[in-house]
This record gives C-alpha cells, structure tokens and sequence, in this order.
C-alpha cells in the first residue's frame, strides 16, 4: 500500500458474485490494496459465483501452483433447452420436451460420466487458438477446431430433481468446463440441457467459507485487510515448496 508502507502480499478469498468478470474482482483488489501486483488463479465465468483465488503482491509467482488444484462446484442444470454457450447467458439454440425421467434414471447417467476423459472446449470460451479467444471468434459466428483437453471428474453428485430442473455437485480437474459437463448430460438424457447456476466451493484445500464478498473488503480498514490475506505458505500445496 502506499504511504511508505510495505507492499501488501499473500492469498484473498473473494466470494464472486453473479453478473461481474474475474477481471472485475482483480480491478477492485488493485484498488482497495492500492497496488498494481494483482492477479487471479483461476477464472469464473460473470454468471458464476463463488471462489475466487486472488493473488496480491509477490504471491502471485504461486499463480501456477494454485490454478492446479482440483475444483469443487455446485450447480444446476435445466433439460430440454440448448444454448450456444452451454450457459443461460447465452442465446437458445434448441428447445425440446423433457421425457419422465427419475430421479435413479438422472443419478445413473451422471455416474457413467466418471473418470478420466477428453473434453472439448466451448466456442464461447476465454481460451486462445491463434492468438483470439474462441469467445471473439463465437460471436462473429465464426467456429474453428478445437483440440479435447484431458479432465477428470472425481465425483458428480444429484443432490435434487425436479424436472426439468437438477442440482449437482461436482469435484473435477482444472480447466474443466462445468457448463459443458450439463450440456453432455442433457445430450446422454436426450433433450439436452444448459447450466443455470454455478457456485464454485473449493480450490485445493481453499474453500469458499474463508472468502469476503467485495461488501465486506470495501467496509474494511487498511489492517483488516492486510489481515485477510492468507500466507502463501499456507496456500500452496506442501509438495510446491520443496
């Protein structure tokens, strides 16, 4: 900070709220903590909420270490409508009848989704092919080629149905598209499907309970928020430190 004070430096929580980007978050913490040196370890998507790992000062040379922790998510997807993001922000492609399905029938599809696999991303994602992010590509309806990235998904739970609506928890490798995960499982059921809600909940051994909404860090002292900020040490895995 300034005032001749040393420059703030460790790991923030931020609880992200819907309808902002990343991007957003870190603008906001560069303000707050008055330094340039700002960075994330992972983004969410504006219509997501949850855990945002936000990296101050020399933390964020742990930017690496962080981004590669497993994820876990909460969420909900509604069948029987198709958009071209995989998301509800983005413009309805398909609308088709949702058949009787069971509450067994949606847990049996999702258990067969398990495992290690190959993923291809969304048009309407920050991912680079050429230099471009493919969502600047999607929205001048241009689509191109790309390569299937390895994911695993380590657990995929129904917590409720009521169709056509379900809500899910899901604990995946990095840079795994969430709203592709509900988009294939709407296809394995049949009258496709896109994600309606996000909630990320844990990074790593980071959860979403430690974290401050932007409301709480703007109310804060210049000490509380140096306070929050979590030692790096104590945020990345013991096994990046040797």
């Amino acid at each position: 900070m300034s005032d001749g004070l040393p420059e703030p430096e460790g790991v923030l929580l931020v609880d992200k709220p819907q309808g902002i980007t990343s991007h957003d978050v870190v603008d906001k913490v560069r303000w707050l903590y008055q330094t340039r040196r700002v960075g994330h370890a992972g983004t969410l998507d504006p219509m997501a909420t949850g855990l945002l790992i936000i990296l101050v000062g020399k933390a964020t040379k742990a930017s690496q270490y962080l981004m590669s922790q497993e994820k876990e998510y909460l969420g909900e997807a509604t069948l029987g409508v198709v958009t071209d993001s995989q998301d509800a922000d983005g413009e309805t492609t398909e609308t088709n009848a949702v058949p009787e399905l069971t509450q067994v029938q949606v847990a049996a599809a999702m258990t067969t989704m398990l495992g290690d696999q190959h993923q291809l991303p969304p048009m309407h994602s920050a991912k680079k092919i050429g230099g471009k992010k493919l969502y600047e590509l999607a929205r001048k309806g241009i689509e191109v080629e790309r390569e299937p990235r390895f994911i695993r998904i380590e657990a995929f739970e129904l917590l409720a149905w009521e169709s056509p609506r379900l809500n899910f928890r899901v604990h995946c490798t990095k840079g795994t598209y969430v709203r592709t995960i509900a988009y294939d499982l709407g296809r394995k059921l049949g009258p496709g499907a896109h994600l309606t809600m996000l909630r990320r909940t844990l990074s790593g051994n980071l959860h979403v309970d430690r974290a401050k909404t932007l409301m709480e860090l703007g109310a804060m002292s210049r000490e509380q928020l140096v306070a929050c900020l979590i030692p790096v040490h104590e945020a990345v895995p013991s096994i990046a430190l040797g």
